[in-house]
């Protein structure tokens, strides 16, 4: 067999298919060697194989633009083609900007730091502060990361076994069938919101209790506590991001959590009374 160099020479001459492929399988544990790295740092709804596929694209283009006669290695050349093929694929997959992406991400260490320091849920003043901006930018900042609270049915979550992923939207279950133990998952998923809501400054829980569980519009709740439906959005989003980081430590109990129709109506429905009470008390209302 014609060694890697040899075969380069011949390629350049005639860039046949099989030379080719002979040296994308050569350089393929290039591709999942970069596949590995950068998958440490993603969430678990990317899977690596969507990596590699994409990779693989990455190192076909790098076999066809790389010259052997310069003064550089084949595969210094290649990685990076690969890792921003990978990168191109992970931003086509993402509907939320990158820069919209990143925000999120230092509002919600900045959350994190304040909390953890004072152990108490941070305020506005103390927010924009730790990210040295004002008032102003910051309710600005908030409205932006707005979109970045959605969430994608496709993405995946870890399955029941801690190995297979599921996407979430395989995890909604045949309403005509009532599972027992969908009543003990969904109890457990509720006892964890219901002590992150607890932790909520008054405002934000009750904005989140009037939206979810009165099922109220932004501007019907700004016009109950006398503030502007782009303030209400302000703090629905605020709040939202705190509660992420809250449940962020379960992530297991809320991803077995089967939401079962039935089994969350019988469950919630004195939750649901004891929410719609507080919401109504807080107001003065009947």
């Amino acid at each position: 067999m014609d060694s890697i160099e040899t075969v380069w020479r011949k390629f350049k001459k005639r860039h046949t298919k099989r030379l080719r492929d002979r040296l994308i399988l050569e350089y393929m544990p290039l591709v999942k060697y970069v596949a590995g790295r950068l998958a440490v740092g993603l969430p678990p709804s990317v899977q690596i194989d969507d990596l590699i596929g994409s990779g693989t694209m990455g190192l076909m283009t790098a076999v066809e633009r790389y010259d052997p006669g310069r003064d550089n290695k084949f595969s210094t050349f290649a990685i990076s083609r690969i890792r921003g093929a990978m990168l191109d694929e992970l931003r086509s997959m993402d509907w939320v900007p990158r820069s919209v992406r990143r925000k999120a991400r230092q509002l919600e260490d900045a959350y994190n730091r304040i909390e953890g320091q004072k152990g108490r849920p941070a305020s506005d003043e103390e927010v924009a502060k730790e990210m040295a901006i004002d008032l102003r930018d910051y309710f600005h900042l908030l409205e932006d990361v707005r979109g970045a609270t959605l969430l994608s049915l496709d993405e995946h979550c870890s399955a029941d076994d801690g190995n297979t992923p599921n996407r979430i939207h395989d995890t909604v279950q045949d309403t005509s069938q009532v599972d027992p133990i969908a009543t003990l998952e969904v109890q457990k998923m509720r006892k964890v919101l219901d002590e992150s809501l607890d932790h909520l400054p008054e405002r934000e829980r009750l904005v989140l209790i009037l939206y979810y569980y009165e099922e109220m519009t932004l501007k019907e709740i700004g016009s109950i506590l006398g503030v502007s439906e782009s303030r209400v959005s302000q703090i629905h989003t605020k709040s939202i991001g705190r509660l992420r980081m809250r449940l962020r430590p379960n992530r297991e109990v809320l991803a077995s959590a089967r939401t079962e129709h039935r089994a969350i109506a019988k469950v919630g429905n004195r939750h649901e009374q004891i929410k719609r009470t507080y919401a109504r008390a807080a107001l003065g209302i009947a």
